[in-house]
């Protein structure tokens, strides 16, 4: 599943494709949606929450709504000219949108609703602070409270927890618990400094988006610390990295760790 700074890619991506523009056409593949008519809204812009995509528009009657889009594990959007063939099977498309110029098409999209911008609330207002979100202090002292309120949690299904915080997915659980030197497996009471482990992870995903793809190490012939490197030697000590299983049962995500680096407390 993309994480927070792919998300924010793919928004900046139809951002640039259709701020401001007028839509052309539209055309939604889901059934709730199937008769639904966009032609002559104006497109604002797509904003993020974690993984999740609002994209608003104002429609000719002057109704502001907002397209909330989730990309789940298979899902994307891509953006192509107008007239030009689309980069996937017309079968997968779910949405369509059209301005004079180019077409935007999400594929294989996890969820697709269209509701007033006014009631965004009623499906991100219950995740935890976006950490590529402005992160006051009012947002930083809610994501620590909701990390710490359940001490003995298994630390990766928190940080997975997009109503702890939003936007880690297992590429940013596996590097910041390393770069933090705890194991993602043990316990929220094990980790010293949550706060900073936050921090942490804010400025990973930053760090990411800036620079267009996950880069930890500082080496892009190595990007990663541990993450999808299992039985492979740590770059740090030389312990072979091992992966398992976090998160919710049923809901079982892969985290890599160094035995060695990231002792279990």
């Amino acid at each position: 599943m993309p994480e927070g700074d792919a998300v924010r890619r793919t928004a900046d991506r139809l951002d640039r494709a259709l701020a401001g523009q007028l839509l052309t056409g539209s055309d939604f593949r889901v059934p709730q949606l199937a008769t639904t008519d966009l032609t002559g809204a104006a497109v604002a812009r797509t904003a993020t929450h974690g993984k999740h995509l609002l994209t608003r528009l104002t429609t000719p009657d002057g109704d502001r709504l907002t397209l909330h889009t989730h990309l789940k594990m298979e899902g994307s959007w891509r953006v192509v000219a107008a007239g030009a063939r689309w980069p996937g099977p017309a079968q997968d498309a779910r949405v369509v949108l059209r301005t004079r110029s180019v077409q935007a098409v999400g594929f294989l999209l996890g969820l697709v609703e269209l509701l007033p911008t006014a009631d965004e609330a009623a499906v991100v207002g219950h995740l935890g602070p976006d950490l590529l979100g402005p992160w006051t202090a009012h947002d930083e002292e809610t994501a620590l409270t909701r990390l710490t309120a359940a001490p003995d949690r298994v630390l990766g299904a928190a940080l997975l927890d997009q109503t702890v915080v939003a936007g880690i997915g297992t590429i940013w659980l596996s590097e910041t618990c390393f770069l933090q030197g705890v194991h993602p497996q043990g316990p929220v009471r094990a980790v010293g400094d949550p706060l900073r482990l936050l921090r942490r992870a804010r400025l990973l995903l930053r760090a990411a988006l800036e620079h267009g793809r996950p880069i930890t190490t500082g080496d892009r012939r190595q990007p990663m610390w541990v993450y999808r490197r299992h039985r492979q030697p740590c770059l740090r000590c030389g312990t072979t990295i091992q992966a398992g299983p976090v998160g919710e049962a049923g809901r079982e995500r892969t985290t890599y760790w160094c035995p060695r680096c990231q002792p279990m407390t």
